[in-house]
């Protein structure tokens, strides 16, 4: 079962035809990718990138935009890990509302030290929560 976020589309995501502008959507995969970590990994990207030092880059990113997304509408962003590897892990997004689906992504991060960029094995702990189910929110 995937992890599920919701994200309201709001004037900032919008072009001047009232639907999401491209790039937002980034953004809100992103913000949908850290709310992963902070409540499933329980890893949240402060304690993650100021305390730790260590950060998750995208280094792959594909993308496909089935319908708009308007403004004032509700997106709930589905996220659940598709491959771990030593220091990577690949999520499938989905976006929809309602029975609508907008967005379907699929990104793999790399797990790396900040200070030289070079990528390290996740953690234990981090490593078991990507292969448990995350409990229904």
């Amino acid at each position: 079962m995937a992890y599920v976020t919701h994200c309201k589309v709001r004037f900032q995501h919008c072009d001047p035809a009232a639907i999401v502008f491209y790039p937002r959507y980034f953004e809100m995969i992103n913000s949908a990718v850290e709310d992963y970590f902070a409540d499933v990994v329980e890893a949240d990207f402060n304690s993650m990138h100021v305390e730790g030092h260590v950060g998750v880059p995208t280094v792959s990113l594909e993308t496909q935009f089935h319908a708009p997304s308007r403004l004032g509408e509700v997106l709930s962003f589905s996220v659940a890990p598709t491959a771990v590897g030593a220091t990577s892990l690949t999520l499938a997004i989905h976006a929809h509302c309602g029975d609508h689906h907008r967005v379907s992504c699929r990104l793999t991060l790399v797990y790396v030290y900040m200070t030289t960029g070079r990528p390290v094995p996740w953690p234990d702990p981090m490593r078991q929560r990507f292969v448990t189910e995350p409990e229904k929110g």
